[in-house]
């Protein structure tokens, strides 16, 4: 139980970083991707079907 807490608290983390790492990009730099800043959290999320 201890372990699964922790895994979701590193996840957390994780998403956290991933939406803030892809924020600081500029709308051309995210376009240049195929993305817009509406995708950033289901790419953070890992659910992104684009």
């Amino acid at each position: 139980m201890l372990l699964s807490l922790i895994r979701m608290i590193q996840a957390f983390r994780n998403y956290q970083r991933n939406v803030s790492e892809l924020s600081r990009l500029s709308d051309r730099e995210l376009a240049d991707i195929g993305l817009d800043r509406s995708d950033i959290r289901r790419i953070a999320a890992g659910s992104y079907n684009g």
